[in-house]
Order: C-alpha cells, then sequence, then structure tokens
C-alpha cells in the first residue's frame, strides 16, 4: 500500500513553494514523523514530516520543482508491499524515465569513510552556507548522524566562546555569501551567475515597495547607554537567577519604544489606501540576519510583557531564527520595527521601513566618546539612533519628539518605571 505525501496547506498570500531539499532518497527507509523534505516559500520553510512508516517510493517534485499546496511530492512504500530499499527504489523509474533525476537509493548511497561525519542533505547544505567543519560538530543522530540540531548546539557554544557582546550577536547572525566557486571559470574576469532565493527576491521586492510607496525621511540622535549599562552590571546575575534568562540592551530598547509609541500613536500608525489606522497595540518587529537572509519576527503586546518576558522571546526567535523553525504567523503583522545594524560594527544608517509599517528604528554601534555633560567634558559609551518615517502621515516634529523620548527613557531608564 502506498501513502501519497502532499504539499501541506500554505499560509495566506503564499502561492506556492520550492522544493528546497530532500532529507531522504527513494529506497531509504523513513519512520512516521521523520523530516522528508523542506519547501521554501517566501517567508518561511515549511518541514514536511514522513505521515506513516515504510521505504520512500516515486519522487514527484526534485529539488528546485515549483509546487502548490495539495501537490503530490513523494509516495511512501508501506512494510507490507515494500520489504526492501531496492523494491521501494524500483517505483521511482518512472520519475526518471520521464527525464527527473531520481537520486539513488539508499543502499548505494556512501556512508561516509571511518571517521567521516554523516551529514543529511539539509545539514550538508547548511553547513556549506555557515563554512564551518562538520568534524568539529559531534553527530547525535542514529550512526552518529550530524542533525540540524546539533549545528544549531555547536553554534550555541561558539557564540558563548566566543562572543564580545552576547546579548546582542545571539539575535542577529551574519547572513552567509553564495559560496562562489571561482576556480572552475575560466577566462581573465570570471563571473558565476547564482539565482536568489526566494527569500531574497522577497526582502527585494519589499524594500523597492517601500521606497516607492511611502516618503521616507530620517532623523538622527545619540544616547548614551551609561545608565543602562550600570543597571544591567548590577542586576545582571539576579535577573538570569530569577528568569533564567541573560539581561540583555533589546529589552531596554523594546519598553522605550512601547512608552515612545504610547506618546506618539502616529508613529505606531499605518496607511491604507486614503486613510490612517491607528494601532491600539503594540506588535514590534525585531529585524535579524538568519542564514538565509532578512526576518522580522514580531513580539506581540509589548505593552503587556515584562522585560524578562521580552529577553526569553528575543532568545527563542533568535534560536528559531537560527534553525530556520519561525512561523508565517510569526513573521506577519507588527506595528513597528527595531534594527540593530550595531552588531556588524554599523556607526550609521538610514533604515527602510517595513511596509506597512510607518517608522523603523535603526541601532548602531556602542562607541566610549568624548561627551560634555555639566560643563565638563567625560567619556560615555555612546550610541546614534536613526528614525526612518513615512512623512506622509508622520510630521518632523512627531519623528523627532518621539526619538527624544527613546533617548530620554534610555539615558533615564526609570522613566520605564514611573511612566514619564
Amino acid at each position: 500500500m502506498s501513502v501519497e505525501v502532499r504539499v501541506p496547506a500554505l499560509p495566506e498570500s503564499v502561492a506556492d513553494a520550492t522544493v528546497l531539499g530532500w532529507h531522504k532518497r527513494p529506497g531509504e527507509a523513513v519512520k512516521r514523523e521523520d523530516p522528508l523534505v523542506d519547501l521554501e516559500t517566501d517567508k518561511v520553510v515549511l518541514e514536511v514530516p514522513a505521515p506513516a512508516d515504510g521505504w520512500l517510493g516515486e519522487l514527484h517534485a526534485p529539488e528546485g520543482a515549483t509546487v502548490k499546496a495539495d501537490d503530490l511530492l513523494v509516495l511512501i512504500e508501506s512494510a507490507t508491499t515494500a520489504t526492501t530499499p531496492r523494491q521501494a527504489a524500483a517505483s521511482s523509474a518512472t520519475a526518471t524515465r520521464t527525464g527527473a533525476e531520481a537520486p539513488p537509493p539508499a543502499a548505494a548511497l556512501p556512508q561516509g569513510a571511518p571517521g567521516e561525519a554523516i551529514l543529511t542533505p539539509a545539514v550538508r547544505r547548511l553547513i556549506k552556507e555557515l563554512h564551518l567543519d562538520p568534524s568539529k560538530i559531534k553527530g547525535t543522530g542514529r550512526d552518529g548522524r550530524i542533525l540540524k540540531a546539533d549545528v544549531m548546539s555547536y553554534l550555541d557554544n561558539l557564540e558563548s566562546q566566543t562572543s564580545k557582546d552576547e546579548d546582542l550577536e545571539a539575535f542577529a547572525q551574519p547572513t552567509p555569501e553564495p559560496d562562489i566557486a571561482t576556480k572552475g571559470m575560466s577566462g581573465s574576469r570570471p563571473e558565476q551567475r547564482v539565482p536568489m532565493t526566494r527569500l531574497r527576491a522577497r526582502i527585494a521586492e519589499r524594500l523597492v515597495e517601500a521606497q516607492r510607496s511611502a516618503a521616507i525621511l530620517t532623523t538622527f540622535n545619540e544616547v548614551s547607554l551609561a545608565a543602562v549599562n550600570q543597571l544591567r552590571q548590577r542586576y545582571r546575575e539576579a535577573f538570569e537567577k530569577a528568569h533564567e534568562v541573560r539581561l540583555g540592551f533589546m529589552s531596554f530598547f523594546v519598553k522605550a519604544a512601547v512608552e515612545a509609541l504610547q506618546r506618539f500613536p502616529v508613529v505606531n500608525a499605518s496607511v491604507d489606501g486614503s486613510d490612517v489606522v491607528y494601532h491600539g497595540y503594540y506588535d514590534i518587529g525585531i529585524a535579524v540576519a538568519s542564514p538565509r537572509g532578512l526576518v522580522v519576527p514580531i513580539l506581540r503586546d509589548c505593552d503587556q510583557l515584562s522585560f524578562a518576558d521580552v529577553e526569553k522571546g528575543i532568545a527563542e526567535y533568535g534560536r528559531k531564527a537560527r534553525d530556520g523553525e519561525l512561523s508565517y504567523e510569526e513573521l506577519t503583522g507588527g506595528t513597528f520595527t527595531i534594527s540593530n545594524g550595531g552588531v556588524f560594527g554599523s556607526l550609521l544608517s538610514t533604515p527602510i521601513l517595513n511596509p506597512p509599517q510607518s517608522a523603523i528604528l535603526g541601532m548602531h554601534k556602542t562607541q566610549e566618546r568624548p561627551v560634555v555633560e555639566n560643563g565638563q567634558v567625560v567619556v560615555r559609551p555612546m550610541m546614534y539612533l536613526a528614525l526612518s518615517y513615512d512623512h506622509r502621515i508622520i510630521d518632523g516634529r512627531d519623528a523627532v519628539q518621539f526619538l527624544v523620548a527613546i533617548k530620554e527613557c534610555l539615558e533615564d531608564p526609570a522613566r520605564l518605571l514611573l511612566q514619564v
């Protein structure tokens, strides 16, 4: 008996998906809930699990194919009808005869030389994208196979050893560049054409849309983080012991943004045709560079979250972003965005709006600089802030006062408690 594996229901507004990679090969044994294939959409990667035990049979969607909801992906032959991998692999002959290149049966796949790491296709791709050495990653799967969770655990351990500011960098991994192999190119001016991923193409589309449809203007200010640093140093250990999460910078910026948004509701609004929609809730997106590109997971109802809730939410989204586990729902919506280019060394930038939002806050690198306080020159940890906003509905006065409100809350964090 054959069990059909079909494309699951896609998120709203997503018309189709691309087959990113198969975890199993035809003829290979599978168990229920084993990951079979990754499907890439404009927003997220969907992992399709096996619905039953058996052997992987005929492939109907090779890697790179475009599929729609309910399209047939593959057949799983149950143990009663396909008792060996060779028998199951035979069912893929039809796809091969029609021109689809089906992978070889699992029995024919090389299992790796002694001491060599065993990698699934998805893990092999992830390791290649992140430029990691698989020999340094301990596999916890069957026969020492390296799982995606093993790669993420290795990255977490690596961060904890090398990060100078783990509170920020843990949520902003750099996007790896494509693996440009120039050795096989000929000529004095070699080139390589690399197709955009669906996510990268969608990012490009949205950025151009924002530039074309909104009147984007940016205002700047600078903030001293001395008071925030003192609070973090004073309460870091007690906070982590009480809440089992680190006290980072992002919770201060999120809470300061909520306070400023409450004072200036138009910054939390959006344009819908000829209407201005004012939102009575505060869903803040945190822009993060994942291995697949820029994503913006949303922290919902931030006005109702404690500092610990914000830190836990950010830590969880950071893990999901690195592991490619963010759901479509976690990436949609949002009334305001915070982007932190400082973790990559950016000193100043002009962030682009995340439509249909009307404003975005840009954080930058913290540097010790001489400043004048009470007539004296002192050294303070300073950060430049940038607020890009849609000038169609937000006046310059509101934008400047909004940024000043954030500055005041960060330089005197007691305001966040007293709401003054």
